[in-house]
């Protein structure tokens, strides 16, 4: 079975040498860099299963980074470490399209912790395909890429944002999908209007996803949502 590869951009050495022999020891394959740009030709050159970039690096930031890896890539998780907790940086990272954001000083059991959850709930680890777009909600079929969704020979056309919040809920599929992180991929902002306006979508998705009783999506009060599909 191969390793789950992590691409690191650190440019501290003693905390990057730290991080790297942690996540060795817990089975990972580390690929560490000390800057954005050694990091960005490291992820066009293999395939990652997980991105973790520090914030405020040399020569490139970690923001940067990660805003050039989502012009080619969407899918392909990426946490961003940050001595900033501003909710500003926060909402910047996850509207870039981070999927989670740890501030400094953090414990090796809360990053672990994280990395499994990231890996757990977006699936990349387990098909290793970050440009996937097509998905298997239970009867139906996903096309991101066409915004189509399929039953039964029957295609619906799919909104922007209605396909961009639904593939994230394909992405966290049985698992929570937090309200901060959904604002902010798919709307790019915190707010109460924006918040109404994710609630109408997820009304929206529901009604083209009730052909399938098997299929759900639920409110996770306080959280987010969870996309759910039964088995028969």
């Amino acid at each position: 079975m191969e390793k789950t590869r992590i691409l690191l951009a650190e440019d501290d050495d003693n905390l990057g040498f730290v991080l790297e022999e942690s996540l060795e020891r817990q089975g990972y394959e580390v690929v560490r860099c000390v800057d954005g740009i050694q990091a960005k030709a490291a992820f066009h050159e293999g395939h990652f299963d997980l991105c973790l970039f520090d914030v405020m690096m040399p020569q490139k930031d970690g923001f940067t980074l990660a805003r050039e890896i989502r012009e080619k890539d969407q899918t392909t998780p990426i946490i961003f470490l940050t001595a900033r907790s501003l909710k500003e940086d926060r909402i910047e990272g996850f509207k870039i399209g981070g999927d989670d954001y740890l501030a400094k000083p953090f414990s090796m059991e809360e990053l672990i912790l994280r990395i499994q959850a990231v890996l757990r709930r977006t699936g990349v680890s387990v098909d290793g395909d970050p440009s996937r777009t097509k998905f298997e909600i239970g009867a139906f079929t996903f096309d991101h890429s066409r915004h189509e969704l399929t039953i039964n020979k029957s295609t619906r056309k799919l909104t922007d944002k209605e396909a961009d919040l639904l593939m994230l809920l394909c992405t966290h599929k049985n698992a929570i999908l937090d309200r901060e992180v959904a604002l902010g991929r798919v709307w790019g902002e915190q707010g109460y209007f924006t918040s109404r306006s994710m609630d109408v979508y997820i009304s929206k998705l529901r009604k083209h996803l009730v052909d399938d009783p098997r299929v759900e999506i639920e409110n996770v009060r306080g959280k987010g949502f969870k996309l759910v599909v039964r088995e028969e």
